[in-house]
C-alpha cells in the first residue's frame, strides 16, 4: 500500500476556498485540475473524523468466529447480527430472503487404497455413498475411452482434462461404475465442481497427480487394486439465504435529487474458512460507513446492502438487482462494492469494473485517493464479486479489492490475525469520502453518464479470481 501524502491538515484546509473539484492548496495557491490535487479538505473531514477502524476490526472479530456458508445457520446468525448493527445506528433494516438450488458439502470424505489412507477432496454436487470395489483406470473418461467397457461393480480412476468433471462422472456411471476417483493433471490439490446436481451421478472424489500416477502405474503393471470410497453428508436441494438492506434517505425532501448510491459487500464465506478478510472485512466496513453517514447532510439516498450466497455465484446480489423495479434501478447512479479489503498479506488497493472502463465510481474514488494518498487508485477489468449484477444493468459499479490476493484466500487461515488496520482505514477513507463527495449538498463532482447495459461479459466474471 502506498504511503499517504496529505499536504494539508484539517485546520489549514478550513482556511481555503473549496469545492469538490476546485481546491486551492496553501503551498501553491492555484486551482488544480479535476482529480489531480492532493489535499484533504474540510468536507472530507466530515467523514474522516468519524471513521473508527476499531469498530471495523471488532465486527470482523465477531463475524470470523465461524464459517458463514450460504444458507447455513451460521450465515443466518450473521444476517441477524448485521441487522442488529444497522438498527443500533438508527436505521430500519430489511432482511430479504431468496431461494436457490444449492449443495451441502459432505462432512466425511475418505479414501483408502489397498488399506492405505489417502487425503481426497470432494466435488461440489457429488452424492453421498460408500463403495468398496476394484479400481479400473479409464484415461480421461471420455466416451471414446469408455467405449466397450463394463465398469459394473468397479470404481473408475480418471485423469483430469479434455472434458468437464461432471461429464467424466456421468460417462463412468453410465458404464456401470459405482464410484469415481479423478486425479489432477498438474501438481497441487484438485478442487472442483460437477456443475449441477444429477441423479445419475455416483460418489466422486479427487486426489493429487502424484497419487493418481502411482495408482495408474500399479494397474498398468497388472496389479489388482481395491479402493474404499466414503462420502457422507452431501446433499442438494432448495436453500434459503438472505440479503440485509438499510437506507439513509436524503436529509431534506425538498432537496432530494432522487439518486441512490449503493454500498455493498457479501457476508457469506466458503466452507471451512472463517472469512475474516473474505468477506467479514467488507461487511464490517459497510456497517462502519453506515454509522458514519447516518447524520451527515446529503441530497442523495445512500443504500447499504450485504449479500448472501456470493461465493456460489453472486446469487444474493443478482436477486437484489433483478427484483428491483425498473424505476428503482434507474435511480441508482453508483455501486461501490467492498470485497477482501483488509488482508495484511495482499497487494495494493485496486478497483475492478466489468468492462475495464472508467465510470462514476472510479472517478470519485480516484479523486479522493489522490487527495488522501497523493495518487489515484488504479482500476482495470474484473468480475468475481457483487458489482457484476449492477454493471450488467449499466449502473456505474466497481469492486474495491487488494491485488494480488493473500496466499490463504479461501482457506482456514483467513483469520483475524491476518487483518491490517492500516489497510482497513485506507479503504474506508477512500470509499467514505468518495461517496460523500457525490451525496453531500451542492456537490460539484462527476455526474453519471447515460446508462448502457453491458452485454456479452466473459464467463469468468461470475467466479472468484485465482490467487495471483
Amino acid at each position: 500500500m502506498k504511503k499517504k501524502n496529505r499536504l494539508l491538515t484539517a485546520a489549514l484546509a478550513t482556511t481555503l476556498t473549496f469545492g469538490a473539484f476546485s481546491v486551492q492548496t496553501y503551498a501553491q495557491p492555484t486551482v488544480i485540475a479535476e482529480q489531480q490535487y492532493s489535499v484533504v479538505n474540510a468536507l472530507d473531514n466530515k467523514v474522516l473524523n468519524q471513521i473508527n477502524v476499531e469498530n471495523i476490526y471488532n465486527i470482523i472479530a465477531h463475524l470470523e468466529q465461524t464459517p458463514r456458508v450460504a444458507a447455513s445457520p451460521e450465515e443466518y446468525a450473521a444476517v441477524q447480527y448485521i441487522k442488529q448493527q444497522f438498527e443500533s445506528y438508527g436505521y430500519e433494516a430489511e432482511v430479504q430472503p431468496f431461494e436457490f438450488f444449492g449443495f451441502t458439502a459432505p462432512h466425511t470424505v475418505e479414501l483408502s487404497v489397498d488399506g492405505t489412507s489417502l487425503s481426497p477432496g470432494a466435488f461440489t454436487y457429488t452424492p453421498s455413498g460408500e463403495v468398496t470395489a476394484p479400481l479400473e483406470y479409464v484415461g480421461l473418461g471420455t466416451p471414446a475411452a469408455l467405449a466397450g467397457k463394463d465398469l459394473t461393480g468397479k470404481i473408475a480412476l480418471i485423469q483430469r482434462g479434455e472434458i468437464s468433471f461432471g461429464e467424466k462422472v456421468l460417462n463412468a456411471a453410465r458404464s456401470g461404475a459405482e464410484g469415481v476417483i479423478i486425479f489432477n493433471n498438474a501438481a497441487g490439490a484438485l478442487n472442483g465442481t460437477l456443475s449441477e446436481a444429477n441423479d445419475e451421478y455416483v460418489p466422486a472424489v479427487s486426489i493429487s497427480q502424484a497419487e493418481g500416477n502411482q495408482l495408474v502405474s500399479k494397474l498398468n503393471n497388472g496389479e489388482a487394486v481395491e479402493a474404499s470410497l466414503t462420502v457422507l453428508g452431501a446433499s442438494s436441494g432448495i436453500r434459503t439465504s438472505h440479503n440485509v438492506i438499510a437506507s439513509k434517505k436524503a436529509t431534506n425532501k425538498n432537496k432530494d435529487n432522487g439518486n441512490v448510491i449503493v454500498l455493498t459487500s457479501h457476508h457469506d464465506s466458503v466452507p471451512g474458512a472463517p472469512g475474516a478478510n473474505d468477506n467479514a472485512s467488507g461487511t464490517a466496513m459497510v456497517l462502519e460507513l453506515a454509522r458514519v453517514m447516518k447524520d451527515l447532510p446529503t441530497d442523495t439516498e445512500i443504500r447499504f446492502a450485504t449479500f448472501g450466497a456470493e461465493e456460489i455465484g453472486l446469487i444474493g446480489s443478482r436477486h437484489y438487482v433483478n427484483t428491483l423495479p425498473e424505476n428503482e434501478l434507474n435511480r441508482i447512479v453508483a455501486n461501490f462494492n467492498l470485497d477482501m479489503v483488509g488482508s495484511r498479506d495482499a497487494g495494493d488497493l485496486v478497483m475492478r469494473t466489468v468492462d475495464g472502463q472508467a465510470n462514476l465510481v472510479t472517478k470519485l474514488a480516484q479523486s479522493t485517493s489522490s487527495r488522501l494518498n497523493g495518487e489515484p487508485t488504479p482500476f482495470a477489468r474484473g468480475g468475481s464479486s457483487d458489482h457484476v449484477p449492477f454493471g450488467e444493468k449499466g449502473i456505474p459499479a466497481a469492486l474495491f479489492i487488494h491485488s494480488p490476493l493473500e496466499p490463504w484466500y479461501h482457506t482456514p487461515e483467513d483469520t483475524l490475525d491476518k487483518i491490517s488496520k492500516e489497510k482497513l482505514q485506507d479503504v474506508a477513507e477512500i470509499v467514505g469520502t468518495a461517496i460523500y463527495d457525490y451525496a453531500r449538498f451542492d456537490n460539484q463532482g462527476p455526474k453519471p453518464k447515460k446508462r448502457e447495459k453491458v452485454d456479452n461479459l466473459p464467463k469468468q466474471m461470475y467466479f472468484e479470481e485465482d490467487v495471483q
